[in-house]
């Protein structure tokens, strides 16, 4: 019997581009979960590093990794300050309902 080998998958090795950050954000922030929110916001700091987000944010590493632990969801604030110190942006669209 042939046994197959399997890989963790990690999905930081695949977002390369700001373009490919930004649509799997999108993806995640529809999924309407804050703690989904801040372990995706965890990769994509993972790809741009913390000391960075630090800077641009005014805050401190550790509370980023408390932050961005998945255990907790972000308050607005963090949230805001996090997204534009990885240098995205926030646009809004109605919802489009289905009569």
């Amino acid at each position: 019997m042939n046994k197959i080998k399997t890989h963790l998958f990690d999905v930081v090795t695949h977002l390369t581009t700001n373009k490919e950050i930004a649509a799997y954000l999108e993806l995640i922030l529809e999924d309407n979960n804050g703690k989904l929110l801040a372990a995706t916001l965890g990769d994509i700091v993972r790809i741009r590093g913390i000391t960075q987000l630090a800077k641009d944010t005014g805050l401190s590493c550790e509370s980023l990794y408390k932050e961005l632990s998945g255990e907790i969801a972000l308050s607005a604030d963090t949230l805001l300050k996090m997204i534009y110190g990885l240098g995205f942006k926030i646009s809004l669209q109605p919802q489009v309902s289905t009569p």
